[in-house]
């Protein structure tokens, strides 16, 4: 396996690897490197595309934390989230917000609906999801026990994914 670049590596299991009717969105990243390793995530659980809403940096921006998955996950951009919202709608595709507000219910009792596509949500670090798409989706937070109270955005995407392709593998599986 060390003999071969990642690219070979990421092309041989193309062939075997699985893919979910899943999607991620994240909220206006300007320059950070959260949105790189957004793309890491949505590769490696299967989802079909990363939704942004806001500013995609440019690809090279983005290959370095992306793992250079750039290249195998979809990006598609939106200028606003009504944009967003209304693209959602369009496509019959349920949105599923991570955020900490009043109304919430937690993931892990949350028991997700695979009837159609469905779109994790995940927020801005400073300004966290526009209410716009907060009231056009189900709402869920993850419990955290500990000290803290709120998690970085791509480690909230990965235990939403997770949780969620999980799910979906026990449907497939009964």
């Amino acid at each position: 396996m060390r003999g071969e670049t990642r690219r070979q590596r990421y092309d041989k299991k193309l062939k075997t690897a699985k893919r979910y009717p899943i999607s991620l969105c994240a909220i206006n990243f300007r320059v950070d490197d959260n949105l790189g390793y957004l793309v890491r995530s949505a590769a490696c659980f299967g989802a079909e595309r990363l939704y942004v809403v806001g500013h995609v940096p440019e690809r090279s921006r983005i290959k370095a934390s992306s793992g250079s998955l750039i290249d195998y996950v979809e990006i598609v951009s939106f200028a606003t989230p009504r944009d967003f919202v209304d693209h959602t709608k369009s496509e019959r595709i349920q949105i599923i917000t991570a955020e900490l507000v009043e109304g919430a219910r937690s993931l892990s009792s949350y028991t997700f609906n695979f009837d159609s596509h469905v779109c994790l949500v995940v927020g801005n670090e400073e300004s966290g999801v526009p209410i716009e798409i907060i009231e056009n989706s189900q709402v869920v937070y993850i419990e955290m026990p500990g000290v803290g109270y709120c998690l970085n955005t791509a480690q909230a995407a990965n235990i939403l994914l997770y949780e969620t392709t999980k799910q979906y593998q026990t449907r497939l599986s009964r």
